[in-house]
């Protein structure tokens, strides 16, 4: 199966705005520096803008400030975001002027455009200073691939696929990204769309560099893991810190402890010839407040 390819509209990239002027009050812990031959990518499900959270105090408008600070501190090559909103995706866009995000441009595809009926994507940044786009596209996570919106394998909801191919500018080095979020609730749907997402990636060669990054739904002693590891896919998490189950990564706004016996579910896959020199579990906060319900995830990648 072959997925449509599109091509991305230049993306105009707002100047900041007023209240990105005031991020620097923040403070945060920043990243370990990095080599330059290295290329950092963040795992980030920001989780959706919804009305209920902001009368828990911890909706997107309390929140869009630490989040993007947070992610700045750690200075990523290649950003790969889930449950996106319109309003959160068009902060990003304005908030990382460096970068071209790809993956959200409309139409919604839903019958329920509003709240959190409406489709929250899977969009992609990338540094346009390291980084040129040379294709992308979007995919469902279906049977019916190529329809906007469909549903499959008793999905709680469409899920969908982003993806783009890069060259590096400095070395012409080309490999690809796609970024996912599988389903929350059905292990039948997460197997078959793992098997789809693997269907659509092994049309490439073995020897061209890939990454898989997104919320699995499911601990890395799931079925769907082991079928990623025998497509010949790495966890570069595991890669540098070995197989042992890290603990949580979707908190849920609580105490690890309150936690304790959930599992990791945000994965960056490598495939061909990578290797992963670093990778973290993100578990920043500024003045107490995190940036999401997850943590983030870090890689630090050598193609």
């Amino acid at each position: 199966m072959t997925s449509r390819r599109t091509f991305l509209k230049g993306a105009s990239l707002a100047a900041l705005t007023p209240w990105l002027s005031q991020l620097s009050w923040a403070s945060a812990p920043v990243a370990e520096k990095k080599s330059s031959n290295t290329h950092r990518v963040l795992c980030c499900n920001i989780r959706v803008a919804l009305p209920e959270d902001e009368a828990k105090g911890v909706g997107w408008p309390q929140r869009r400030d630490i989040c993007l600070q947070i992610i700045k501190n750690h200075k990523p090559d290649i950003l790969c975001l889930q449950e996106v909103l319109k309003v959160q995706s068009d902060d990003f866009r304005k908030a990382f002027s460096g970068y071209q995000l790809f993956g959200f441009d409309g139409p919604e595809m839903d019958a329920n455009p509003t709240g959190y009926h409406g489709i929250a994507k899977n969009p992609i940044l990338f540094s346009t200073t390291r980084y040129e786009l040379i294709t992308g596209g979007t995919f469902w996570l279906s049977e019916t691939p190529l329809l906007g919106g469909s549903l499959s394998w008793n999905t709680a909801r469409a899920r969908n696929a982003s993806w783009v191919r890069l060259r590096e500018k400095k070395t012409g080095k080309e490999f690809r990204v796609v970024n996912t979020h599988l389903d929350h609730k059905a292990q039948e749907a997460r197997g078959k769309q793992t098997k789809l997402l693997l269907e659509e990636a092994a049309q490439y060669p073995a020897n061209f560099p890939q990454l898989l990054a997104g919320d699995f739904n499911a601990g890395m002693e799931n079925t769907l893991h082991n079928a990623i590891r025998e497509a010949n896919w790495k966890d570069s998490y595991a890669e540098v810190n070995g197989p042992t189950e890290p603990g949580v990564t979707a908190h849920g706004f609580q105490s690890e402890e309150a936690k304790k016996n959930s599992k990791k579910i945000d994965f960056i896959y490598t495939k061909g010839p990578v290797k992963a020199l670093a990778s973290t579990i993100i578990k920043d906060k500024i003045k107490g407040q995190f940036p999401s319900d997850h943590y983030f995830v870090s890689a630090d990648i050598l193609l």
